[in-house]
């Protein structure tokens, strides 16, 4: 453990400055007044802090703590338990301490424990619970340490150095057999091995999309059809899906930092998403996760970014998948156009999901352009204004309200006269019951 500077003397507690004052005063009494036995009385009054001080003064701080957390990742809303033990390595019988062991603010409130009399190399173990509502990664630790002497008139803190994390990823909710990429893994269209395996002639070709490689362009297919066509002679053996996340802090109501839901969620959900951005993000999770389970290499982009799989691997697993998804952020970025270019040529011939917030027709232009008539990609566009209260109420909120709903309905238009298949999603509906949806747009009206 590691000493906090300061003298004994100032690290004086509330009940010691009294008392000084208190002798003080009955010192300076007894000379005024000429009463010799209020002057010893007032020197006893102040030595008391004195004497304390020297006794906190020789203690010493020689431990050493070890945690263990179980588990040491937990799905968001799970409780997990930790057990801190604390060794002394001292030579002497240890004071009375007062522990606090220091958790971030997403974790609840710091336990405190007491702790007298600690032998030389005995250790005492201490447990308590978490319970992580809010994702990320967090430190629990380190542990401070106040000693204080039995009249509780002088103190001394030391903190340590030791630390352990605890990562909270995003729930996986179970979607079910269903919807949509059902048969990638399966046989499915994601899962046809390379279709040109008897020369130029069995090659297959589709329309050129803006950043395509134009290396491989077909030029007999082109000319012969006054278009311009890519080859795709290559597909991955194994099937691969991609999802887009729109994390855009303007297209999203973000609850207050270790803020509470703002309005109740799907029914039976005692730990509803507190914020529209959780919601997109334990879809990934879940929609991720149900595709890694079907044999597929899943791929996860950002309008920020590719959330990248670890080298060698074409696509993230699903312990990965959840670990880069604890760590997802509100971008500052005002667009999506960058991020959707990147997602559609990761996504190549493979299905795209696309998860995003408040958006209206100019923010999906460019996947109706660059992805017209997949009929396999699926965009999820979430009604934000159920997380949160819109600034004024009544008449005042309802226009506001009002010109999203019409944005958002713009949006789903175009998608779907490019074929994608799409549903709106509400704060009070479930994940899984939003993925279920989107098997009712495949006839062109959006869930």
């Amino acid at each position: 453990m590691r000493r906090v500077p300061g003298r004994a003397l100032s690290a004086l507690t509330g009940r010691g400055r009294c008392l000084i004052g208190g002798g003080l005063a009955l010192a300076l009494a007894g000379v005024v007044l000429g009463e010799r036995s209020l002057v010893q009385l007032g020197l006893v009054v102040l030595a008391l802090p004195v004497l304390a001080a020297l006794s906190v003064a020789r203690g010493r701080f020689r431990v050493t703590t070890r945690r263990t957390t179980s588990p040491a990742r937990v799905p968001r809303g799970t409780p997990a338990e930790v057990l801190l033990e604390l060794r002394s390595t001292d030579t002497r019988r240890g004071g009375l301490w007062l522990l606090t062991e220091q958790l971030p603010a997403a974790l609840g409130s710091s336990p405190r424990y007491t702790v007298s009399g600690l032998l030389p190399g005995a250790t005492t173990a201490l447990r308590y619970a978490v319970v992580g509502r809010h994702r990320g990664r967090h430190e629990l630790g380190p542990l401070q340490l106040r000693m204080v002497d039995p009249f509780g008139l002088v103190e001394r803190t030391a903190a340590g150095t030791g630390t352990a994390p605890l990562v909270v990823v995003p729930r996986v909710r179970p979607l079910g057999p269903g919807g949509p990429g059902a048969a990638l893994g399966r046989g499915g269209e994601g899962a046809r091995r390379s279709v040109a395996a008897h020369g130029e002639d069995d090659v297959s070709v589709r329309e050129y999309r803006r950043g395509d490689d134009l290396r491989k362009v077909h030029w007999r297919a082109t000319a012969r059809t006054g278009e311009l066509m890519v080859r795709t002679e290559e597909r991955p053996w194994r099937p691969q899906g991609t999802l887009f996340l729109d994390t855009r802090a303007r297209a999203h109501l973000v609850a207050p930092a270790h803020g509470q839901a703002a309005v109740p969620g799907p029914a039976g959900d005692d730990c509803p998403p507190p914020d529209s951005l959780e919601w997109l993000v334990e879809a990934a999770a879940s929609i991720g996760a149900a595709l890694t389970g079907r044999g597929s290499a899943v791929r996860v982009l950002t309008e920020a970014g590719e959330l990248s799989p670890a080298a060698g691997r074409s696509g993230l697993g699903t312990a990965e998948l959840l670990d880069r998804l604890a760590a997802v952020r509100p971008s500052r970025l005002p667009d999506l156009e960058g991020g959707i270019e990147a997602a559609c040529r990761a996504a190549a011939d493979g299905p795209l999901i696309c998860l995003l917030g408040a958006v209206g027709p100019d923010d999906v232009a460019a996947l109706a352009t660059l992805r017209p008539g997949a009929g396999t990609d699926v965009a999820v566009l979430l009604d934000v204004t159920g997380w949160a209260v819109l600034p004024g109420r009544g008449r005042r909120a309802a226009p506001a309200r009002d010109a999203l709903a019409a944005q958002r309905e713009d949006a789903a238009a175009l998608l779907v006269a490019a074929g994608w298949q799409v549903t709106v999603a509400r704060a009070d509906q479930g994940v899984a019951d939003a993925w279920a949806a989107v098997a009712g747009s495949a006839t062109g009206v959006p869930a």
